[in-house]
């Protein structure tokens, strides 16, 4: 086969975090605000990052209750003619609250939605044990939760311990 008909990729190197704050540190104001307009342009998870940083993080206890709106609004959704679909929709609730999760980088308010996720399910009435992989899901979340909160102060440890407690099948 001719070199001319070979196709040929080649990868781009991404810059480490380091090598990027120390461009991004020299450069003026307007071209930061270009950068950050240009990468809101082309990804709809940057856009809802920039979003949250600019106009919600100042309010983390407003952005919470936000996020428990929109939680009860999908259970409020939920298909449960099939444990199948609710399976699925759970898992769809649950990839909307750990994005939102990533975008605070909060351990409080990980704890705060997840620990109202598990309530959400407790409370639909979903047959948690009937179905090994919705089982398994629940007890995960269980599981972060615990993980998370052995990361936070003392008297929150014990505060939320409580509403663990409560959760555990």
């Amino acid at each position: 086969m001719p070199i001319a008909n070979r196709v040929i990729f080649v990868f781009m190197r991404s810059a480490s975090v380091h090598e990027l704050k120390q461009e991004l540190v020299t450069l003026p104001v307007e071209a930061l605000t270009d950068l950050c307009l240009r990468l809101a342009k082309y990804k709809k998870e940057n856009k809802e990052l920039l979003t949250y940083l600019l106009f919600e993080a100042h309010d983390e206890a407003g952005y919470v209750e936000s996020v428990k709106k929109e939680v009860d609004e999908q259970f409020a959704q939920v298909n449960y003619s099939n444990l199948y679909f609710v399976k699925k929709t759970l898992r769809k609730i649950l990839k909307n609250i750990n994005t939102h999760i990533r975008y605070t980088g909060s351990s409080q308010v990980t704890i705060d939605l997840l620990i109202y996720f598990c309530q959400s399910i407790k409370a639909s009435g979903i047959p948690i044990e009937k179905n090994p992989i919705i089982a398994n899901l629940y007890k995960g979340q269980l599981q972060k939760i615990n993980k998370t909160l052995s990361n936070l102060h003392e008297d929150l440890q014990y505060d939320y311990s409580k509403a663990v407690a409560a959760l555990e099948l």
